[in-house]
């Protein structure tokens, strides 16, 4: 099969005949055949006989020289009657099964959930394809022969990072909710992260799918941009920071980052132009555990030893400029503040056989660790954080803490999720709200875009930084990630 065809598992199911047209105890869709090995990985329903009625159960099973059962639903009932199989509601109560399936493999074995009502509709497909895929590819990196391991979920990388799947996640989210929203992205990105742990072991590469996992929306007047991806799946700045210390790398491999990035926009009409107003509404930015607190410290040093976000830069830019006249901007820096305190003074002893003097001079500085700023390029709005060091004003994305600092438990950065000047919350996250970079950026457009919906990116870079926290350690390693999402602005007049 080729590797680019993407099974239709809704489309399979749903033009299942009734059982009395079966001509054997199992039907099996084909997901992916190797290309190198004997195997294949299948989606099998099987009919069970109870009487007076008939059940199904679908398995995803590996077939090379054994069959091997990979996951199995809960018994469905199948239709005797009628032109299909399964029923819609048979069919929603297997896509329960699957997203169960998923929130299974997560960290958190005992969080409850309530699936929230999900219509068939038109959209449904889709959804439904995408959960699959993504239970499948869950069920092959921890179930899956080490022989087909790669080849297969390569192959599922591949179905899931088109824009039909796409399309699907920001499907999928919206009728998840939030909280299990995160759920889900845990349970997927602790699954990518053991696997590529277990392939660096063994000095074999893996492309993560984590590009899928990032989605935006237009609504209400806000641009929102989400986006979750494991911390070992972000690119390392220098390649050469690096430590054997197996704890160390346990406490910094299963994190993750989850940011979220929302606009508030207005358009307002003039008489011959129209302006289009953004203000930063939230922008957040959070590292997360994969695993169980007990577990970080069993195996790690605990759930303080991670990464901190140490700069974030965010990108508008409208993709067709044709009617965009001008872009203004509300400040360039938002500059830390300085107290500055000078102290001198002299002090002298005198004795019949030696005088002695001598003079200080002490000088106190108090700056903001955050610096913010904006800038124009082209018709381009960047925003821009960085994070400094609270002693000598570096950048820490882009520098390493001293040495001697390292021992110094006053340093800003050891104990810097419980210090009161800490620049993170409790959890070690940053959010950056309106009502401190509230200033707003502006782009005046030729009236005649009126009516037309006009099409702005959303370009993202996030460096996270390990500085050592509780741990004694000279480790210290930044990572970089990239994103891109489109939005949408109707500049249409309301009535």
């Amino acid at each position: 099969m080729d590797p680019t065809h993407n099974p239709d598992a809704w489309v399979w199911i749903t033009n299942l005949p009734p059982v009395t047209q079966w001509e054997r105890e199992s039907i099996s869709l084909c997901i992916w055949t190797s290309q190198s090995a004997q195997g294949s990985l299948n989606l099998s329903t099987v009919k069970i006989f109870q009487n007076p009625n008939h059940y199904g159960t679908f398995s995803i099973t590996i077939d090379a020289n054994i069959s091997i059962t990979l996951w199995t639903s809960k018994s469905l009932p199948i239709e005797n009657k009628g032109h299909q199989a399964f029923s819609e509601k048979t069919i929603l109560h297997l896509f329960f099964d699957i997203v169960a399936g998923v929130l299974r493999y997560g960290p958190n074995k005992r969080s409850s959930y309530r699936m929230p009502p999900v219509p068939i509709d038109e959209e449904f497909p889709s959804i439904f394809n995408l959960a699959f895929l993504t239970l499948t590819l869950l069920v092959c990196i921890y179930e899956a022969p080490q022989d087909l391991l790669c080849e297969c979920v390569d192959t599922l990388r591949l179905h899931l990072i088109t824009s039909s799947a796409r399309q699907a996640t920001k499907l999928l989210v919206r009728i998840f909710g939030s909280n299990l929203e995160e759920q889900w992205m845990r349970s997927v990105n602790l699954a990518i992260t053991n696997l590529m742990v277990e392939r660096e072991a063994s000095n074999h590469s893996f492309r993560s799918p984590s590009p899928l996992f990032s989605y935006a929306f237009s609504a209400i007047k806000l641009w929102k941009a989400q986006v979750y991806c494991p911390i070992i799946a972000i690119n390392v700045e220098d390649p050469s920071a690096t430590t054997h210390d197996e704890r160390l790398l346990f406490s910094l491999n299963y994190q993750q980052l989850e940011a979220s990035v929302q606009f508030s926009y207005k358009v307002i009409f003039q008489e011959n132009w129209i302006d289009i107003v953004v203000k930063v509404d939230n922008i957040r930015c959070n590292v997360s555990s994969l695993v169980s607190d007990a577990l970080m410290s069993t195996r790690g040093y605990g759930t303080k030893e991670k990464f901190f976000p140490s700069r974030i830069s965010l990108q508008l830019t409208p993709t067709i400029q044709t009617d965009v006249l001008s872009v203004s901007v509300g400040k360039s820096s938002d500059n830390p503040t300085q107290e500055i305190g000078l102290e001198k003074g002299i002090e002298s002893s005198f004795d019949p056989r030696n005088l002695k003097v001598s003079a200080s001079e002490s000088v106190t500085m108090s700056m903001k660790l955050w610096k913010f700023e904006q800038s124009v390029y082209g018709n381009s709005v960047i925003f821009n954080w960085f994070l400094h060091d609270g002693v000598n004003g570096r950048e820490v994305f882009s520098s390493k803490p001293s040495k001697c600092a390292i021992f110094q438990r006053r340093s800003w950065f050891r104990n810097r999720y419980s210090s009161v000047y800490r620049p993170f919350t409790k959890q070690g996250g940053v959010v950056f709200a309106e009502d401190e970079y509230g200033k707003s950026v502006w782009w005046k457009v030729n009236g005649e875009a009126a009516e037309k919906i006009m099409e702005w990116e959303i370009r993202g870079r996030i460096w996270l930084t390990y500085w050592p926290n509780k741990h004694i350690t000279f480790h210290n390693e930044t990572r970089m990630l990239e994103f891109r999402q489109l939005v949408h602005i109707p500049l249409a007049k309301v009535a």
